[in-house]
C-alpha cells in the first residue's frame, strides 16, 4: 500500500513538471529552466546519494565517460527538448506523445540489443504509433501530407527518442540509482554553465517564475526521485512501470481543472497509446530484484518527465 502511494505521488509530480513547465515557458527560455532545475537539484541529490546509498565515489567516477554520455542525453538533451516542445504544444499533447516512449524503447532494444519481443508487443507498438499519429494530426491525417504537424510535437518526438537512447545505454550501467543520477545532474550543470553564461541565463524575475522553478526543482527533480526509489525497495520495476501511465491521466485532470479543453482526438489517441503500452509491457514477471541502475535511473525501461 505504501509503495502505491509513493508511485502515485511520484507520477503526480512528473505530471506537474509538464503543466508548470508549460507555464514557465511563457516568460522563460528552455535553457533558463533546464539550468536552474539541475543547479538547484544537484547538491541535494549528491547529499541524498551519500546519505542513502553511501557509494564508493572513486569507483563511480571511474565510469565518467558513460555517465557523461547519459548526462548529455538524459539531463541536458531530453530536458531542453521537452521544455522547447512546451513552448509550442500543450502539456496534454506532450504527455500523450511521451506515453509512447516505452514502445519506442522496445523498438530500439530490438534494433540495438537484439531483443525479441512477442507478437503481442509488436501489436502494442503499432497501436501506440496510431495513437501518437492521432494526437499529432489532431484527427486529420492530411496534416502529415502537408507537413502541418506542430513544431512542439516534433520536438517532443525528438525528446522521447533521446530518452529512448538514454534508456538503452543506462540499462548496462550497474551503479546505485540515486548516485548515478546525482553525478549526471552535476555533470549537466557543468555542461550547461558555459551555454547559460553565453545565452544570458537569468534568475526568475517574477514570483510566478520563481515558484515555477522552485516547484520543478523540488517536486519532479527531488521528490519524485526519492519517492520512486523508496517504492522500488518494496515492489518490482515492472509493477512500478505500470504506474507511469498515470502521467497522462494526471496531466489531463490538471489541464481540465485549469479550464483548458481536451479534444476527442486527444482522448482517443491517449486510449490507443496507453493500450499499446500495456500490451507492449505484457511479459513474464521478472524474478530478480532491481539492481542499482540495471535499467534507467529512476525509471526502469520507461520514461521520465
Amino acid at each position: 500500500m505504501r509503495a502505491s502511494v509513493y508511485l502515485i505521488l511520484a507520477n503526480l509530480f512528473w505530471s506537474g513538471n509538464l503543466v508548470v513547465g508549460q507555464v514557465a515557458m511563457a516568460s522563460m527560455t528552455p535553457i533558463d529552466v533546464t539550468f536552474w532545475r539541475w543547479a538547484l537539484a544537484a547538491v541535494p541529490l549528491l547529499v541524498l546519494a551519500g546519505f542513502v546509498e553511501r557509494p564508493d565515489w572513486s569507483a563511480v567516477l571511474r565510469r565518467w565517460p558513460t555517465l557523461l554520455l547519459l548526462s548529455v542525453l538524459g539531463m541536458t538533451g531530453y530536458t531542453l527538448l521537452l521544455y522547447s516542445a512546451l513552448e509550442h504544444t500543450s502539456a496534454i499533447n506532450a504527455s500523450l506523445i511521451g506515453a509512447a516512449n516505452p514502445a519506442l524503447i522496445l523498438l530500439l532494444a530490438v534494433l540495438m540489443l537484439g531483443d525479441r519481443p512477442r507478437p503481442l508487443s509488436w501489436f502494442g507498438i503499432g497501436l501506440g504509433l496510431v495513437g501518437v499519429l492521432l494526437v499529432l494530426t489532431d484527427g486529420d491525417p492530411r496534416r502529415l501530407l502537408g507537413f502541418g504537424v506542430n513544431t512542439g510535437e516534433l520536438l517532443m518526438l525528438g525528446a522521447i527518442t533521446t530518452w529512448a537512447f538514454y534508456t538503452i545505454i543506462a540499462r548496462r550501467l550497474k551503479l546505485p540509482v540515486i548516485t548515478a543520477t546525482a553525478i549526471q545532474v552535476a555533470m549537466a550543470v557543468v555542461l550547461l554553465a558555459p551555454v547559460a553564461l553565453v545565452s544570458g541565463v537569468r534568475l526568475p524575475a517574477t514570483a510566478a517564475e520563481g515558484w515555477s522553478v522552485a516547484f520543478i526543482a523540488l517536486f519532479p527533480s527531488l521528490g519524485a526521485y526519492l519517492l520512486w526509489n523508496l517504492a522500488l525497495k518494496t515492489t518490482t520495476a515492472a509493477n512500478a512501470g505500470n504506474y507511469l501511465n498515470l502521467i497522462v491521466v494526471f496531466t489531463a485532470v490538471i489541464t481540465l481543472l485549469l479550464g483548458n479543453p481536451i479534444t476527442v482526438p486527444q482522448i482517443l489517441g491517449g486510449i490507443l497509446v496507453i493500450s499499446g503500452v500495456l500490451l507492449t509491457g505484457l511479459r513474464k514477471r521478472p524474478t530478480d530484484k532491481p539492481d542499482g541502475m540495471g535499467e534507467t535511473p529512476g525509471i526502469p525501461s520507461a520514461r521520465r518527465p
